[in-house]
């Protein structure tokens, strides 16, 4: 962490914020240094890449004015971890950087490093370094996510073959549905789609599979049509996909059957994007495993 911009908060400059609230989270890992200084050592692991990938989230286009602290760090861990699991890769650690606005105090801040400690000790996360700066608004969250893969293995969007199949891990469409449904804008009863939109479950736990069977793979952040696209561009390929087959969660089903035109919300569903499963291209003979 560095520089002391943010504006103080519960009586602490920033390096007193930083060592209360960001501190605990490194575990004592030799890497971050204490968060004392201006960087952080990764050290080498002989046999394996270090994966590296980074996302940013901006309060009202990823997440809900409003929304709860700890909600916004464990997606914003997820939405990372993600990337990191459609590239096979075991999860490490990660660099935080926080744009504070005024109306986001020192409660507020506590509760998104317990949001992250949470999260942390979920996915064996350590955090290794970062920076804190405050902005006039709207909240601005940036974490770049580091993990490792064994030499070579890392799974490319760009590595599909004419013939593969192309295959999903989960349901499709919840994340749209759950923006909608948080907004109040669709029926939720139960709290199911918002849940899923506020909280998704990145795939880490597929990673030996992805690597032992899949030829390319993406996150499905911006959509399945629009991720199945990028590994079908990547690939030098054209992509069919049979919408008719789409995964759909109870609640997607009830959503769907209430439509006039089936075939056009099959394609919302797939447009929609904030699923965070893993989409994939297998051989024939592999797709089952």
């Amino acid at each position: 962490m560095s520089a002391p911009e943010a504006p103080a908060a519960g009586g602490l400059d920033e390096f007193g914020q930083i060592a209360q609230l960001f501190r605990p989270l490194t575990k004592g890992a030799p890497e971050a240094l204490g968060l004392l200084d201006d960087a952080a050592v990764i050290p080498s692991r002989p046999g394996f890449d270090l994966i590296v990938t980074k996302d940013a989230m901006v309060e009202g286009v990823h997440f809900l004015p409003g929304e709860a602290p700890d909600l916004i760090a464990r997606k914003l861990l997820r939405v990372n971890l993600s990337d990191l699991a459609a590239k096979g890769a075991e999860p490490y650690g990660y660099f935080l950087a926080t744009a504070w606005t005024p109306s986001f105090g020192w409660a507020e801040r506590q509760a998104f490093a317990e949001g992250l400690r949470l999260d942390g000790e979920a996915y064996g996360l350590t955090l290794l370094g970062g920076d804190t700066v405050a902005t006039p608004g709207p909240l601005t969250l940036s974490l770049t996510m580091l993990g490792w893969t064994p030499s070579g293995a890392m799974i490319r969007r760009g590595g599909a073959r004419a013939g593969d199949l192309l295959c999903v891990s989960g349901v499709i469409g919840d994340g749209w549905l759950g923006l909608m449904a948080a907004r109040g804008e669709l029926a939720d009863p139960d709290g199911y789609l918002a849940r899923r939109y506020r909280l998704p479950s990145p795939r880490v736990e597929l990673r030996e599979a992805l690597r032992k069977y899949a030829s390319a793979a993406a996150d499905v952040s911006d959509g399945l049509i629009a991720d199945a696209g990028h590994i079908a561009e990547a690939s030098g390929l054209a992509v069919d996909i049979d919408l008719d087959r789409l995964p759909l969660s109870a609640a997607a089903r009830r959503w769907l059957e209430a439509q006039n035109d089936r075939v056009e919300a099959l394609r919302a569903l797939a447009s929609g994007g904030d699923d965070y499963e893993v989409v994939c291209t297998a051989a024939p003979e592999a797709a089952a495993a």
